[in-house]
């Protein structure tokens, strides 16, 4: 049985975050996603915690379900979700922590996702931390607080809590990021850094990326969403195979770089990710975003990482930062890896497809009738045969999704905060695809 987790998403607690960012919300498009296991994402706010509580209850070992799954949206009502689809949901309680603080003799911001097997775990972590900083501020609350004490902390509490570091390449709040991070885990979380066992890539890079690191290759590489909005949810995931699956299996699997301990819980392989295309990502090269200046490492370099237009620095990607660290060359990784698929999201594919906006009504129609045609947007984008996509909607949306997983996509990078552009078609195609519609209506 396959298992699509995403870990890391926000509550409508966090800042710039969409209200319906709730628990009934985001079981229901967790169904319109494919997705198995949520995380609850932001445990560390008091408010959100208690909602938790009263709307969930404990299913496998470490996941949490709906208490009540009657839930009837005010918006999105269209999909026709069942309470079925809604009954499977899975959460497990995560939490995003903003450090930021001072490190031999610079200063550091990190982000780092708390994983907890349970509520109890959540209410002595929050307890330690609430003596640190303001909990109730926001969602992912900022503390000032060395990313290797808060590690400590968690494992006080309980050594079935883990830390990941979360977005590990985003040049602003991450473990390597260019503008505040380190240049190795051992330089962050100094003797602590043996129990950092999994990073998340985030959007801006992909495994491909991260194996150029030689120092990365114990290490198991996860991918989410960091969603601030239902849509989002599940752009990049993480794919288990087993039986069945719990906070223990999943755990034991990626500490063990994909395959759990078979003595201690029920056999689950972590078979790959899902992610952007990383050019897609806001981060990707490097740039300034008021100047519209977007530039590739070399171009950086003989710049001197000054930008040509206002002559202040630049900001560095992700792609340079690789680059900066990275001891093997382009397509160099290490003998055992986890695989990862490249995917567009589906709206996004029918947008290119259609020449339109991904909020246009156009583009969500025939989202709605492709979920509602094939059950959801990963088997869509992963199983679905191409000719049954065609058959519920238009064929260049099908020739799209193909596409997609053939890696036929052109993508303009991200970069200083814009994301990366897609391009699946040319507008010479989307024409041709027009006429051949326009033919075949007149046969009938």
């Amino acid at each position: 049985m396959r298992f699509i987790c995403d870990f890391h998403i926000h509550s409508k607690y966090s800042r710039a975050t969409s209200r319906q960012m709730e628990p009934e919300t985001l079981a229901y498009w967790a169904a319109i996603k494919g997705i198995n296991v949520l995380g609850a994402g932001d445990f560390t706010h008091p408010a959100w915690v208690k909602e938790l509580k009263e709307k969930l209850e404990p299913a496998e070992k470490g996941l949490y379900k709906l208490k009540d799954p009657n839930f009837k949206p005010k918006e999105n009502s269209e999909f026709g979700v069942s309470r079925q689809s809604l009954e499977k949901a899975r959460f497990v309680l995560t939490a995003e922590i903003s450090s930021i603080y001072s490190k031999a003799g610079k200063v550091r911001r990190a982000h780092n996702v708390i994983f907890a097997p349970d509520f109890e775990t959540v209410e002595k972590i929050n307890s330690k931390l609430e003596q640190i900083g303001n909990l109730k501020s926001d969602g992912r609350p900022i503390l000032g607080l060395d990313a290797k004490e808060l590690l400590k902390i968690i494992l006080s509490v309980s050594p079935a809590a883990v830390m990941v570091p979360a977005h590990a390449w985003t040049p602003w709040f991450s473990v390597f990021g260019s503008k505040s991070g380190f240049d190795s885990l051992e330089e962050c979380f100094d003797d602590y850094a043996k129990y950092i066992f999994a990073i998340e890539t985030g959007l801006s890079s992909d495994p491909g990326m991260n194996w150029r690191l030689s120092a990365l290759d114990k290490i198991t590489l996860i991918s989410n969403s960091d969603a601030h909005s239902p849509a989002n949810l599940g752009r990049e995931a993480n794919v288990f195979e087993g039986e069945s699956i719990d906070y223990y299996s999943i755990m034991s699997a990626l500490k063990n770089k994909g395959h759990s301990d078979t003595t201690k819980t029920a056999p689950l392989k972590f078979s790959y990710t899902i992610e952007f295309f990383p050019e897609e990502g806001k981060y990707h090269y490097d740039g300034h975003r008021l100047c519209n200046v977007s530039m590739g490492p070399e171009e950086t370099k003989k710049a001197k990482g000054v930008c040509p237009v206002c002559r202040k620095p630049l900001t560095i990607g992700v792609m340079y930062r690789v680059e900066e660290l990275a001891d093997r060359p382009v397509g160099g990784k290490p003998e055992r890896v986890i695989p990862y698929k490249n995917l567009i999201p589906l709206e996004e594919i029918i947008a290119d497809a259609l020449g339109l906006g991904k909020i246009s009504k156009a583009t969500r129609a025939e989202y709605v009738k492709l979920i509602c045609a094939l059950g959801s947007e990963f088997n869509i984008l992963l199983d679905a045969p191409i000719e049954e996509i065609a058959k519920h909607s238009e064929p260049i949306i099908a020739e799209g999704v193909k596409r997609t997983r053939e890696q036929k996509a052109k993508v303009v990078p991200g970069f200083d905060g814009e994301y990366g552009k897609i391009k699946i078609f040319e507008e010479s195609e989307r024409e041709k695809f027009k006429e051949e519609k326009k033919e075949r209506q007149k046969l009938f």
